[in-house]
């Protein structure tokens, strides 16, 4: 096997045209150098230094090695500087999926710490509900999973080998009841959710319907789910036509709202824990953790909900 300190050896005899200057110029000794030479020879099968008097010179094989050698570890000197790079957040990519509700706050702030500090890092984003992101997560597909799990369950929710991921919490986000303003509920100051047994609903996604399902199933009844999407925004404008009632998370609520809906707690309560995953290697990695840090972080501010309530 050819290796790097012998492609290197090769070159500086061929630079210097003898043992003694190729280990001046790599700060070997000669009998280092003399033994370098012999274990390349061995390993590829033929002679590759000549000897002419006091002075060397290369053989045709010795030649194209030494050829070689200049591409070769111009290719490895870079590699290494980008690696250094890397290490030393001067450079960096970070694959980052995230649910819709996150993406419209939590994830902003975050991108926005993550270039103010490491402007070299290159962050980049795709949406996806839970589900999809940790499965992106486990094929190597991204490197940071932003996701959320309801009460009583987990972030994986029966996904397979989640073991091999960990986990950070980054908040707990409170679901509140979306009714048009005009309804007959709107100025209570908490509403029951059993007393919502024969509204319409609109659903969002499928982590969403089925915790909306449970919840209705708990206080004793089937919603009837008239509309499904998963655009908050179109939510609160079904919501505000009278077409239904809703469950929206707060983080949404902080930057998406609309004058003729009201958002109100609901009994039982209902929340949900927002968590960002990776895996135990790519967290070693420098930006992907800079960038993990950067989400706790923008998770720790809570701006006002904008929402009428």
């Amino acid at each position: 096997m050819i290796d790097a300190a012998g492609l290197r050896v090769m070159k500086a005899i061929s630079d210097e045209g003898s043992f003694t200057g190729a280990a001046l110029a790599l700060g070997y000794s000669q009998p280092a150098i003399s033994q370098m030479v012999r274990r390349l020879e061995q390993r590829t099968g033929t002679v590759l230094v000549e000897r002419v008097g006091r002075n060397v010179r290369l053989t045709e094989a010795g030649q194209v090695l030494a050829r070689h050698a200049v591409a070769v570890l111009s290719a490895l000197d870079a590699a290494e500087e980008e690696v250094a790079a890397i290490a030393g957040l001067r450079a960096g990519r970070v694959r980052l999926m995230a649910f819709p509700s996150s993406s419209a706050t939590l994830v902003p702030r975050a991108l926005a710490l993550v270039k103010q500090r490491f402007p070299d890092v290159q962050v980049t984003f795709t949406e996806a509900e839970p589900p999809e992101s940790l499965a992106a997560l486990k094929a190597g597909e991204c490197d940071l999973a932003v996701a959320f799990a309801y009460e009583g369950t987990d972030v994986g929710r029966g996904e397979e080998d989640m073991d091999l991921f960990v986990t950070h919490k980054l908040l707990d986000d409170e679901v509140r009841l979306a009714l048009p303003r005009d309804h007959a509920l709107a100025g209570e100051d908490m509403v029951e959710l059993s007393a919502l047994a024969q509204e319409n609903w609109i659903a969002g996604c499928p982590r969403c319907r089925g915790h909306l399902l449970q919840m209705c199933a708990n206080a004793g009844f089937s919603p009837h789910v008239g509309f499904e999407t998963e655009d908050y925004v179109a939510v609160l404008g079904l919501v505000a036509e009278g077409l239904g009632v809703a469950l929206i998370p707060d983080l949404i609520l902080r930057t998406a709202h609309h004058h003729d809906v009201v958002t109100l707690p609901i009994n039982p309560a209902s929340r949900r824990s927002v968590s960002v995953v990776t895996t135990a290697d790519l967290q070693r990695v420098p930006a992907v953790q800079a960038t993990i840090d950067a989400l706790v972080e923008a998770a720790k501010a809570k701006p006002r909900v904008l929402a009428s309530t």
